[in-house]
């Protein structure tokens, strides 16, 4: 059932205020409650006791009276006494940015570990606005006063170290899914797989892209992750092989997207899922060019990427949408940077032989010479490698191939003298 609210933000003259009220709106919408209303106040500092002025919280009451709302949703994280003292202003919910967020993370978490991350970014969200419900509980027992502060307090008490406890159950069992898949990443490594990391805002076409090309170069084309043109579709992070015609292969990874003012202890929550992009041979920065607010969101993007102390891996623009783009010239590259239609499936071969350039730069051709009995190599160069030509001659099998630096090592003592000294 759709609920109704009334948007209140203030603007410091940030210069994308606008962008982020609109973004509330898109966050409310996703969370099924839809905006009537919208107000907000230009202000040095925000009011510590009601976020906004006196008189503007007047003006909120008159407006959620008139429009018989459900809640009033604040475009920042409040403290906890300014949720109760507006709570008790304005006779109605009140909810701030932090909360829509980490409810509609908690709505599209599918996984046993997004749904464990949400729920411990949810409890130390809510861990220091207890105190109104041990306060509350006080009132309705008619147990207030100065006599019986110290049961209150004992109950606050309580209620705090249950969550805390909960934090904590919750955090082992996330521990022992996070060193499941550090042993899968290890594994990965190991296999000398390159991996490729999709980043960016949410929304901006990551699964898009991801299905695009598990459709166009896996083997396991019927492997495509969940996409949908809403907010926080992908919560999880997915892994796909990328299997090309030459037989290079990398792996490809689709994570959770960002949005502004993202959640601390969100960011925190997802880090051990983000660790894929951290630990990627190149990320694919993802972005809405058809948004009017995309530098904004590249921003956001990009200050989130340092959060989590991502900031030296190589990077591709990847200019998504621009089907959508007004006057935007597509397929077309500028250095590191593509613009492209996932949806159209354009773009996204070049999108490729960027990808090739940065992860397959250790590939060079050189000519195995393989005796006859020795099938096994042959077999594996096949099957493994880009074989360009096949030739027999009286010493062997003779194969030229554009091979990785692992397997040059390992059958060097079948690669031919003069291609040794033409490296």
């Amino acid at each position: 059932m759709t609920r109704t609210a009334i948007l209140v933000g203030i603007t410091m003259q940030q210069a994308d205020f606008e962008y982020s009220m609109a973004e509330l709106a898109n966050l409310a919408e996703a969370n099924a409650i839809e905006p009537v209303g919208e107000i907000t106040q230009k202000l040095d500092r925000k009011n510590k006791a009601t976020y906004v002025g006196k008189g503007k919280v007047d003006e909120i009451k008159s407006l959620a009276d008139y429009e018989d709302v459900d809640l009033v949703i604040f475009n920042d994280e409040l403290a906890p006494s300014q949720i109760r003292n507006l709570e008790e202003l304005l006779e109605i919910e009140v909810m701030d940015r932090t909360r829509l967020i980490l409810d509609i993370f908690a709505e599209r978490a599918k996984t046993r570990e997004a749904q464990l991350q949400v729920q411990v970014a949810r409890l130390k969200y809510e861990l220091p606005r207890v105190v109104g419900q041990g306060e509350g509980m006080d009132q309705q027992s008619g147990k207030g006063g100065l006599k019986n502060r110290g049961a209150g307090e004992t109950k606050l008490e309580m209620d705090r170290r249950r969550i805390k406890n909960q934090i904590s159950q919750l955090n082992k069992e996330l521990d022992g899914l996070v060193a499941e898949r550090q042993v899968q990443r290890r594994q990965r490594q190991k296999n000398e797989i390159p991996v490729v990391s999709l980043v960016g805002y949410t929304n901006a076409g990551k699964s898009t892209i991801m299905n695009a090309m598990v459709t166009a170069h896996s083997q396991t084309a019927n492997k495509q992750v969940f996409e949908k043109d809403m907010l926080f579709a992908t919560l999880e992070t997915s892994v796909r092989e990328i299997v090309l015609p030459d037989k290079k292969q990398f792996l490809l990874t689709d994570t959770v997207g960002f949005v502004s003012k993202l959640p601390h202890n969100l960011v925190k929550a997802f880090r051990s899922t983000l660790e894929e992009a951290a630990e990627a041979d190149v990320l694919i920065h993802v972005v809405d060019v058809s948004h009017e607010h995309f530098d904004a969101m590249i921003k956001t993007t990009e200050e989130t990427l340092a959060e989590l102390d991502i900031t030296d891996r190589p990077i591709i623009f990847a200019y998504n949408k621009a089907d959508l783009a007004t006057n935007v010239m597509f397929p077309r590259r500028e250095g590191d940077s593509l613009y492209l239609s996932a949806r159209e499936d354009t773009g996204l071969e070049l999108l490729i032989d960027m990808i090739k350039e940065h992860v397959f730069n250790d590939y060079k051709t050189v000519t195995f010479v393989i005796p006859f009995d020795r099938g096994d190599v042959v077999s594996y160069l096949n099957e493994n490698a880009d074989v360009l030509e096949t030739a027999y001659e009286n010493e062997g099998t003779v194969l030229r191939v554009n091979a990785q630096e692992s397997d040059r090592m390992k059958y060097a003592a079948f690669i031919s003298e003069d291609t040794q000294k033409e490296g």
